[in-house]
């Protein structure tokens, strides 16, 4: 009961903070990647089955950036509202 354990609960804090800050962002990296990646290649998938190369792949490409703006709007929303709900 010296020293030593409050520096160690002191490190197993910063390191579950920081485990849980590393998940939050792969989190939302994988929520833009896959929605842009989804509507990609839904988008390359229409204009193979459909031959309208590339008309379809472009509105595919637009479609996965609105959906990445908004996924990405809804996080900064949230962070912000947390931010704000901290005193």
């Amino acid at each position: 009961m010296d020293d030593n354990d409050g520096k160690k609960e002191k490190y197993v804090d910063k390191f579950g903070r920081s485990t849980r800050a590393i998940s939050d962002y792969l989190g939302i990296g994988l929520q833009i990647a896959v929605s842009f990646a989804f509507f990609v290649f839904l988008g390359y998938w229409g204009d193979i089955r459909f031959g309208t190369s590339p008309l379809l792949l472009l509105a595919g490409v637009l479609v996965g950036m609105l959906g990445m703006a908004l996924v990405l709007a809804k996080i900064v929303k949230k962070a912000n509202r947390e931010s704000d709900s901290k005193p």
